[in-house]
């Protein structure tokens, strides 16, 4: 139960919150009244409530994590010395339905926000230190600057498609370091067969660090006047072939700026993450900045359940099948990071390579093993974690 004398339901926005002011016995003290999403609005709630009282222990304050919109506040009433409770949704759409309200307006979630509280049906989620907010912020952003990065990378390959379909045969990948020095010099099979075999040398010799050499600028040459592509009409398809490599290079360059800022925060922090095959800095970052207080999870299933790495159990007549279901539930971003964990594991670590093989040889397919791997990549995030020890992998008898 809630000792303080009065609870302060906050209904969060981008510009502007609705309050709520009730008792401890659900008496309304303030009806809704609305305040902006600035210093003064923050110093006309505070004001009003001083005149309630001076005493700050007898507030309560309660918001739900509206995407971003509650850190200003949260910190500004934190700074004041105020008792502040951040509910995750969930717990609110609990007390809507028991409150039997099926209508959603910005003055009845005060209500409801406010009442989650006085009968003390909720956990409050945890509110991590600022410099776990600040890794948080520079792992997210760096996961949407590569989700970009992808996104440009199939706008080039459809051009490539169109325009000279033969250039992708011959490297490795059309991002590697040698294919995009030719394509930036020599964007269309036109200019690449012009082009002088000297200057195309050097372009390979230069950017493949002696690697490739004259060999390889006359089989591009041959290549490209043979070429089944499209005509580049008006100059369109090479100036959108330069303009995506340009912003594609840009991207690049800023998540190499971030990875490079997280690994310096991230070294900050006595985490035992890194022991992990599998999670190096960067993972470890967002693994840390996600997970944020380890205490917040009872269990290691707790912890899958945030990351939405359910299982889920399918059972058709006497078949039954088990995989490992993403949910949209929780930290999309811990997921992502987790998977990506696991599928450098069982490669380098005993213990998953051991047990990739194993899920391998009951006829699983791989998306489904490395599901399973995640799974078991979680018990040894919560152990390693829980426990601040380093990891250490363990082999099952023979």
């Amino acid at each position: 139960m809630v000792f303080a004398m009065f609870i302060v339901g906050i209904d969060i926005a981008k510009r502007s919150h609705m309050v709520r002011v009730i008792d401890s016995e659900g008496r309304t003290v303030y009806k809704p009244f609305s305040i902006r999403n600035s210093c003064s609005g923050c110093n006309a709630l505070l004001e009003r409530l001083r005149k309630l009282t001076n005493r700050k222990s007898e507030f309560l304050f309660a918001m739900e994590s509206t995407a971003h919109y509650w850190l200003a506040l949260y910190t500004r009433l934190r700074k004041e010395g105020y008792q502040v409770v951040v509910l995750n949704p969930i717990q609110t759409d609990a007390m809507r339905e028991m409150l039997m309200e099926e209508n959603k307006t910005d003055e009845i979630d005060t209500l409801v926000i406010a009442e989650t509280i006085r009968f003390g049906r909720y956990r409050a989620s945890s509110v991590p230190q600022e410099k776990l907010l600040a890794l948080r912020e520079l792992c997210r952003n760096r996961f949407y600057l590569i989700d970009m990065g992808s996104d440009l990378k199939r706008k080039i390959t459809a051009l490539l498609d169109q325009v000279f379909p033969e250039f992708e045969s011959q490297f490795s990948t059309i991002f590697g370091k040698t294919a995009l020095a030719v394509l930036r010099q020599y964007p269309t099979p036109e200019k690449l067969s012009r082009a002088q075999t000297g200057k195309l040398t050097e372009v390979l010799q230069t950017a493949s660090n002696g690697r490739f050499g004259e060999w390889k600028a006359r089989q591009l040459k041959e290549l490209a006047r043979d070429s089944f592509g499209i005509p580049d009409c008006e100059g369109a398809y090479s100036a959108l072939l330069l303009l995506y490599l340009d912003q594609f290079q840009s991207l690049q360059d800023a998540a190499a700026v971030l990875e490079k800022r997280i690994t310096e925060l991230f070294s900050q922090f006595d985490s035992t993450l890194t022991s992990i095959t599998g999670i190096g800095p960067v993972l470890g970052a967002v693994i840390l900045s996600e997970i944020r207080d380890i205490s917040c999870f009872a269990s290691a299933d707790k912890l899958a359940a945030y990351a939405g790495l359910n299982p889920k159990v399918k059972q058709s007549g006497d078949k039954k099948s088990s995989a490992v279901h993403m949910s949209k539930r929780g930290s999309p971003y811990l997921r992502r990071a987790i998977w990506m964990a696991g599928a450098i594991a069982v490669q380098f670590d005993p213990m998953f390579k051991v047990y990739y093989e194993k899920k391998s040889a009951e006829g699983l397919r791989y998306m489904n093993i490395i599901g399973h791997v995640s799974k078991k990549m979680t018990s040894v995030i919560f152990a390693v974690m829980r426990d601040n020890k380093l990891y250490e992998p363990v082999l099952p008898a023979a």
